[in-house]
């Protein structure tokens, strides 16, 4: 079943991102797809530019697409015109993407001041004015196209805040679901009661919820999040659970357990990143039948 029409359905999704190979050959993240396609709704592939050298992602999703799975095509928009966020958009539609995600490129490590979430906020105005003209049936310049490129968006949304979430990021949600955002995707979710509260907050939007989720293999990794990619991020009892914990694969899996069973009850998806094919949580998920 496609993701719109599970999400519109109200059933629960489960998501997941992998990275695109660094070369031309992309057999390594074909072939494992039988394997993991009935463990999932869609796949997001984000795009990868690295000094002069950008990757094929379109290229990977018609790929993907092609072996049953669908592919969300992650859309940042940050450092992109309105005539490149255009290019791309009918490029995407041309080769069967209906699914796009948009944020901006780091907005999983915004900070909390009025000017770090000043310029790491999503351009909402410049991507949707140019998915409403293609919509209407003509480029940005006016240019009538053949056709009327669709998509189902989502919006990357940072959930940390819990019930304090700042009038001016709820207002942002607010614009983005009267743009038309079909769903949102939150940033990493540890903290069930916090998590709780964001989505009372958020509820009379009426919009999708999916919940990343981001498997924490060790206490050098939760460290790492909280020194370098944001404060706080992994909560204090998580942390002291793997630092005391002899199993450390063990105490991550029973996190994880924990937080699927009970996002279940919270909102309408998850979404694991990163991810290897075979990647533990993404099993733990199909084994609970979410």
């Amino acid at each position: 079943m496609k993701l719109e029409e599970s999400l519109k359905q109200k059933r629960f999704v489960v998501t997941s991102e992998i990275h695109l190979p660094m070369g031309t050959d992309i057999q390594d993240v074909i072939q494992p797809m039988d394997r993991i396609k009935s463990r999932m709704e869609a796949l997001s592939l984000p795009e990868l530019k690295i000094d002069a050298w950008v990757g094929n992602t379109i290229g990977i999703c018609r790929a993907i697409k092609d072996q049953q799975v669908e592919p969300i095509l992650l859309t940042p928009c940050r450092e992109k015109s309105r005539i490149d966020l255009q290019e791309h958009l009918v490029q995407a539609f041309e080769a069967g993407i209906r699914n796009i995600l948009t944020f901006t490129e780091d907005y999983r490590i915004s900070g909390d001041s009025l000017q770090e979430l000043m310029f790491f906020h999503v351009d909402t105005g410049k991507l949707f004015s140019v998915i409403e003209s293609l919509r209407g049936g003509h480029d940005i310049s006016g240019k009538e196209l053949s056709d009327r490129p669709e998509f189902f968006i989502g919006s990357g949304v940072d959930a940390h805040w819990g019930k304090e979430i700042p009038d001016m990021a709820l207002k942002e949600m607010e614009e983005l679901a009267r743009l038309g955002t079909n769903f949102f995707v939150t940033t990493p979710v540890f903290d069930l009661d916090s998590f709780e509260q964001f989505m009372k907050r958020v509820f009379p939007l009426q919009i999708p919820v999916i919940a990343e989720v981001l498997l924490v293999g060790s206490l050098e990794m939760g460290l790492f999040l909280n020194e370098h990619v944001k404060a706080g991020m992994v909560p204090p009892h998580l942390i002291e659970k793997l630092a005391r914990s002899p199993d450390k694969e063990r105490a991550s899996m029973e996190v994880i357990r924990d937080l699927l069973k009970g996002l279940k009850d919270l909102c309408q998806g998850v979404h694991f990143v990163p991810i290897e094919m075979e990647d533990p949580a993404l099993k733990e998920s199909h084994r609970l039948k979410l």
